[in-house]
């Protein structure tokens, strides 16, 4: 059973950067896919970003193509997800997940693990 922890959320204003990161407790996580994924109060969630095993393929929703970059550390077996240009709209609990494949998918049902999440709350 591979456990995720997220790190890095917090307050901040609009414009500012925060860096998300979701660590492993198992080296498998290294040949996995993994996403990021956040919900907003009363809403459902949505896929943000995800990266392959080897930290190709990275792939980003719309709303923060741009702004948000994801990366990962398989050494370290940490996944990161660098937000820039933050607004309110970016407000939510963010949680990674990992799937037991090479590849990465948008859909959260395919992920086999989850993270509790970390909350981000942007102020205007």
């Amino acid at each position: 059973q591979v456990q995720l922890v997220e790190s890095g959320g917090g307050l901040v204003q609009a414009g500012a950067s925060l860096r998300l990161s979701c660590t492993a407790s198992d080296r498998t996580f290294s040949s996995y896919g993994v996403g990021w994924f956040r919900q907003a109060p009363g809403k459902e969630r949505e896929f943000v970003a995800s990266i392959w095993w080897n930290g190709g393929y990275p792939n980003y929703a719309d709303s923060v193509k741009g702004r948000f970059a994801i990366s990962r550390d398989n050494a370290k077996n940490t996944v990161y997800l660098q937000m820039n240009s933050l607004t309110p709209e970016d407000t939510a609990v963010y949680s990674c997940a990992a799937r037991r494949s090479p590849a990465a998918s948008t859909w959260p049902p395919e992920y086999d693990y989850w993270g509790r999440g970390t909350q981000v709350t942007v102020s205007p």
